[in-house]
């Protein structure tokens, strides 16, 4: 391997940087976007239950909060009807609205970051063969006592190789982070549907519970 980054030369560093950014982000999505931490399945089922009778205590609320990007959100309509209990429907409608921007928007934290380098990734390895490509020109040298067209060989094969080992560790970086980056803008919009599904079934039943 680093016999193959010796030949590819200065242009793929950039790549290499652009890798390990893109293995750290892959693996902090899948840590964060794991059910359990997002949307766990029961909750909204449990939190409807344990409010039947009323709003639940202050401890409650923090723990429902801390357990999930859901919990966040069916918090929020606790602490706007604790707040207020005579707050109106669209009082707390627009609280859980609120809080379910702020989860989208952590939710969706470095996917743009994803993209980005699974579109630059391939600008960079053409820039690597570019830089080649150069090279292998350059190469070609004529002057006092040296025939006009002869090349240099060395010259010539490390051209080549700093031209084709950055076109294709730019696609080698590019095309994981496009299908990491499709796979986790899907998750992603999923879970938004589901938050914003029981976000308004939590409406309800905070409404139904106000009176």
């Amino acid at each position: 391997m680093l016999s193959i980054i010796q030949a590819a030369g200065w242009p793929i560093w950039p790549l290499l940087a652009c890798s390990v950014l893109a293995v750290a982000l892959i693996l902090e999505r899948f840590v964060s976007l794991k059910v359990s931490r997002v949307a766990p399945p029961n909750l909204l089922d449990e939190a409807i239950t344990v409010s039947a009778q009323g709003t639940p205590s202050a401890e409650v609320v923090q723990q429902l909060e801390q357990n999930s990007a859901l919990g966040e959100v069916l918090a929020s309509g606790f602490r706007a009807l604790n707040q207020n209990p005579r707050c109106s429907d669209d009082d707390l409608r627009a609280s859980l609205e609120g809080t379910g921007r702020s989860v989208a928007a952590r939710l969706e934290k470095s996917l743009s970051a994803l993209a980005t380098i699974a579109s630059a990734a391939p600008l960079l390895g053409l820039l690597g063969t570019v830089i080649g490509m150069i090279e292998i020109f350059g190469s070609q040298a004529s002057g006092p006592g040296v025939a006009t067209g002869a090349s240099n060989p060395a010259l010539l094969a490390h051209g080549i190789s700093v031209a084709l080992y950055n076109t294709a560790f730019g696609l080698i970086v590019a095309i994981p982070s496009l299908i990491f980056w499709r796979y986790f803008r899907s998750r992603v919009d999923a879970y938004l549907l589901t938050l914003e599904l029981a976000a308004e079934r939590f409406a309800r039943h905070l409404s139904q519970l106000r009176k």
